[in-house]
């Protein structure tokens, strides 16, 4: 029957090799059809780039005479074009034009992605909702715009149901958003720890961001991702818990998730540190040491963690370069284009508030994140 299967003049056989260049076709154009989407998206983003993180376009903007100088030396780039007078409504600006800048990507990328942007929406929504529980919790007097500024219309009916909520209703509000036990916990109990509250909105987030599907192809790119980030914020929790007098029993608490490089045995050794200097000693070993290493001198002058958190910021936008290069045919190029335009218009909106307090350039240029070299 063999024979019989595998003599060309069979029907049979025509039939085996039509199912086998099929089966090829399909293995080879899966791969090819995810890369092929990312092809114009890729090179459009390369083409705009991110010129606010280096530190050439920046100065030219600290130099600005004044905030009218500074919004017309910006709005000569078609990707820039602010509104405004005064500080905040500057700052709104540039908050709105990162929106229309993702909103954008979202529409050139594959329909695969979508969830991903969904996700990041919420992260930039999260703020709000911080905003919004901080003012519950303390007591103060609620924003009533903060509704109008939430992106998603999820996040614009929750602020809406916070506004009118009390510390006793908060719990089921939340709960009724997919929010955990863990965070309604603390919004439960006095007085009120906001920093942990924090941490517990952020974990939510990135719990998000690890779950969301991408095409399968990207799922490397996107998982190096999510683990950087978890680096980055564990480091930076934890030094912001030591720097506030947490104990190692509350610090050891501080802990998002293993990432990269920080696991679990290397965060708590970080944590029975005695002191800020020692925990970034227990670094030794990982790429983010000898960055942080050199600015412990700044740190013990000067008492404020600042100096690390920047320096952390330029070794994330180096690490995100890196998975640009590593996945530069699928989701690298376009994740290094959104984190940087975040950190643009964190630098944008530092030069503006800096500009209108008459505040020094190298008072400026302390806040300012750039792109650490390689």
């Amino acid at each position: 029957m063999l024979e019989g299967i595998l003599e060309p003049s069979s029907p049979l056989f025509w039939g085996l090799i039509i199912a086998l260049i099929s089966f090829v076709i399909v293995i080879i154009s899966r791969p090819l059809a995810t890369y092929i989407k990312f092809v114009y998206p890729n090179a459009k983003f390369e083409a705009i780039g991110n010129p606010f993180i280096h530190e050439k376009e920046l100065l030219r903007l600290i130099e600005s005479k004044d905030l009218t100088s500074f919004k017309d030396i910006l709005n000569i780039l078609k990707d820039y074009q602010v509104e405004g007078d005064d500080v905040v409504s500057l700052q709104r600006s540039l908050d709105k034009g990162l929106i229309k800048t993702v909103e954008m990507m979202e529409n050139d990328s594959s329909k695969a992605l979508h969830q991903f942007y969904t996700v990041y929406y919420e992260k930039r929504d999260l703020v709000l909702i911080k905003e919004s529980l901080k003012s519950i919790l303390s007591g103060t007097t609620k924003d009533t715009t903060l509704a109008d500024n939430a992106y998603l219309p999820q996040t614009k009916e929750l602020l809406n149901k916070l506004h009118e909520a009390t510390k006793e209703t908060l719990a089921p509000i939340l709960s009724a958003y997919g929010y955990t036990d863990t965070l309604i916990q603390l919004l439960i109990t006095e007085p009120p720890d906001f920093f942990k509250i924090d941490f517990t909105l952020d974990q939510h987030i990135l719990n998000k961001f690890k779950e969301v599907k991408v095409p399968y192809k990207c799922e490397r790119a996107k998982k190096n991702y999510c683990q950087r980030l978890l680096d980055i914020m564990n480091i930076k929790y934890l030094l912001r818990a030591k720097h506030i007098g947490y104990d190692i029993d509350m610090c050891k608490t501080m802990f998002l998730g293993e990432g990269t490089e920080l696991a679990l045995w290397r965060f708590k050794q970080m944590a029975e540190a005695e002191d800020i200097v020692n925990a970034i000693a227990a670094l030794e070993g990982a790429s983010y040491f000898s960055a942080l290493d050199e600015k412990k001198e700044t740190y013990i002058k000067e008492g404020s963690v600042q100096i690390f958190e920047n320096t952390l910021d330029r070794l994330f936008l180096k690490h995100i370069k890196d998975i640009s290069l590593q996945d530069y045919s699928t989701l690298g190029p376009t994740l290094r284009f959104l984190v940087s335009k975040e950190y643009e218009i964190q630098n944008l909106k530092v030069i503006v508030k800096g500009l209108d307090e008459h505040v020094s350039t190298d008072a400026i240029n302390r806040f300012i994140v750039t792109e650490a070299m390689t």
